[in-house]
């Protein structure tokens, strides 16, 4: 990662929430086009996302320090992949 990557990648997640704040106001206003709520909802998800990522990273943060941690799996044998749902970016199951 270059030194300037950093402050790109969160000047980027700045903006697309003082967008999505805006675009909120335009619902809230009562003057949304169909346009503005497609863009609300991927904004959205996009948030929604990042929340995910951060959990998780905390959640692994947690787990290399030695405390307790969640696991998300659909069975004992199986360790889904979420990273569409902005979770880990690798399956690794815990050990």
């Amino acid at each position: 990662m270059k030194s300037g990557d950093n402050q790109y990648y969160c000047t980027i997640g700045k903006v697309a929430m003082e967008k999505l704040e805006s675009l909120r106001s335009k619902m809230r206003d009562d003057t949304a086009t169909a346009e503005d709520r497609k863009h609300i909802a991927i904004l959205e998800e996009v948030a929604a996302l990042a929340g995910n990522r951060v959990s998780v990273s905390e959640n692994e943060a947690a787990r290399h320090k030695g405390g307790s941690v969640w696991v998300e799996r659909t069975s004992q044998s199986h360790f889904p992949h979420i990273r569409l749902h902005g979770g880990a970016l690798e399956d690794d199951p815990f050990g």
